[in-house]
């Protein structure tokens, strides 16, 4: 009880009672507006891909009507049975192409985040001579666009026997500068004593790596998990320059393979539909990502 007679609860209940100021009222109100625009931008990045969900489904009288359709009104599942139908016709069937798609992502996937994550944490943790000097080249590769390399990486790719062969593919995407930085920055912020600790237990460097490291970086390699997918998932160019046979080519090539010919208008259908597909599986991993990759993105390392 203070010195007017009130009681710390009635002085609490009073405080709630009391209204809010013209500072809080305006806070509450910049961040409702904060919200709703936000939700605007949210929904307006969303219409893409509505879009091309809702073409998946539109029936062939939909697809080329004046002016276009946004939203199906009779949805279909015929674009898919012609999918089937077109492929069934091809000499290498749908199927391989989503298998040969599975393979190589799959591969390069895994590659680059052992690649990068091992060699952070040797570069960073171990320092061997002339780390600078090799991280300074990392950086540099940054600033020099993938399409420049081009014909020296066909070069180095025939010379060494690799053309038509799923390698091609796999081996040139593995090792990326862009994976190298980020998974290093995050290597940097883990605690030497943590290392040293494992290491008078009696842990070997591969132990440390496999059970410290790893744990310690998931979001990091969750991130590149989920770039190395998108970029290997959709890559048209690799496939078209350095396969020859047609058994081996991905998705993106069926693509293009079921879009041309003289029935474009007739396969306009299937192609909406086999687009759908190939996008959901990026759709998915990123929704399952997605919580690690904002922490990537956020804190960009790990707290100590």
């Amino acid at each position: 009880m203070n010195n007017d007679g009130k009681t710390v609860k009635e002085m609490a209940t009073f405080k709630r009672k009391r209204p809010l100021s013209a500072a809080r009222l305006r806070s509450k109100g910049a961040w409702a507006a904060v919200y709703i625009l936000m939700t605007l931008v949210v929904c307006f990045t969303m219409l893409p891909l509505v879009y091309l969900v809702s073409t998946a489904f539109k029936p062939l009288s939909e697809l080329f009507v004046f002016p276009p359709q946004f939203f199906v009104r009779n949805p279909t599942l015929k674009n898919f049975s012609d999918l089937l139908l077109s492929m069934s016709s091809s000499a290498v069937p749908f199927s391989r192409y989503v298998f040969n798609s599975a393979l190589v992502t799959a591969a390069t996937v895994v590659g680059t985040i052992f690649v990068s994550t091992l060699g952070a944490y040797g570069m960073v943790k171990h320092n061997p001579p002339g780390s600078k000097l090799w991280f300074q080249i990392i950086l540099a590769a940054l600033m020099i666009s993938p399409y420049v390399t081009q014909i020296p990486r066909y070069l180095i790719i025939n010379s060494v026997g690799l053309i038509n062969s799923y390698w091609a593919l796999i081996i040139p995407s593995i090792a990326t500068a862009y994976n190298f930085f980020l998974v290093k920055q995050f290597v940097e912020q883990i605690p030497n004593t943590l290392i040293e600790a494992a290491r008078i237990d009696g842990c070997g460097e591969m132990r440390i790596y496999g059970q410290i490291i790893m744990p310690l970086l998931t979001p990091a390699w969750s991130t590149l998990m989920v770039f190395s997918f998108v970029n290997s998932w959709n890559d048209y160019f690799s496939p078209l320059i350095y396969l020859n046979d047609q058994a081996l080519k991905t998705l993106p090539l069926a693509l293009n393979t079921i879009s041309g010919g003289s029935a474009t208008i007739g396969r306009a259908g299937a192609v909406a539909a086999a687009t759908l597909l190939m996008t959901l599986p990026t759709v998915i991993l990123f929704m399952i990502s997605q919580k690690r990759v904002m922490q990537t993105m956020v804190h960009s390392g790990i707290k100590g």
